[in-house]
């Protein structure tokens, strides 16, 4: 299935999408924003034109890899497209409207013509930057939101032929074990990232279970559930970034 990619910015929005066998990047157009309503209802009938329910959101981040206003906008139109029923994933774009413009100066193309290309050309960047680390993977673990607090079973012992695998206990007494992924920080704070060893209510097959992890009064960690969607969605692609780079070693 195609994937199309957006390069969402203030006035405009370029679009790219895959050739038939998800190899190389096209440019396709630029939509002038009239409002994120009709600025979704073109994304719609351009997935309808090319069968697929697969985008690709160039998010701008800063060059620390913090995110601001247009990030957060970007992810605000993200989630308009996603309640269409539509696939979103973001793609880092840091510098890819910079390398757009270059280009267009090397090749002479006048001012007035380049906001007409520009970030048409800059979707396709991020797009073929996006399937030259492997693409659209069905295969990928998708993040799931779970509610409440954990804490390590006191009863688990440790297999010793899988020392991946941990057991927590909800705020129920039920003890589940899970598969550790990754523990990984983000803007301070460590989070765990799991997966169920055994089918669990609320949790699809190869979704990811995110836990922030905390330290109560008498400093033993526990592992709290994030309420927070954009918390969650931040620490979910640091994931993919993280594992996506130990895929390539």
């Amino acid at each position: 299935m195609r994937v199309i990619c957006l390069d969402v910015g203030e006035k405009r929005i370029g679009v790219a999408v895959t050739d038939a066998l998800d190899l190389t990047a096209q440019g396709v157009e630029t939509i002038w924003t009239k409002g994120f309503e009709r600025d979704a209802a073109r994304v719609l009938e351009l997935c309808r034109q090319y069968e697929t329910d697969r985008v690709l959101c160039g998010l701008p981040k800063n060059m620390d890899g913090s995110e601001g206003f247009q990030a957060q906008r970007v992810r605000v139109f993200a989630e308009r497209l996603s309640q269409e029923g539509l696939n979103i994933r973001f793609e880092d774009e840091r510098l890819t409207t910079k390398l757009a413009t270059d280009l267009l100066i090397q090749g002479d193309v006048r001012r007035s013509k380049r906001k007409d290309v520009v970030d048409k050309l800059a979707a396709t960047y991020i797009l073929q930057s996006f399937l030259d680390r492997g693409g659209w993977r069905d295969d990928e673990h998708k993040k799931v939101e779970l509610r409440g607090v954990w804490h390590m079973s006191e009863n688990h012992d440790l297999d010793m032929e899988r020392e991946d695998i941990v057991e927590l206990v909800d705020e129920d007494g039920n003890e589940v074990s899970f598969e550790h992924l990754m523990t990984l920080e983000h803007n301070g704070n460590a989070y765990i990232c799991l997966v169920p060893m055994e089918p669990m209510e609320d949790v699809g097959e190869d979704e990811l279970v995110i836990m922030r992890i905390e330290t109560d009064e008498e400093g033993n960690d526990y592992y709290a559930t994030i309420d927070d969607e954009a918390e969650l969605d931040e620490v979910f692609e640091k994931y993919l970034e993280i594992a996506e780079a130990d895929d390539e070693e």
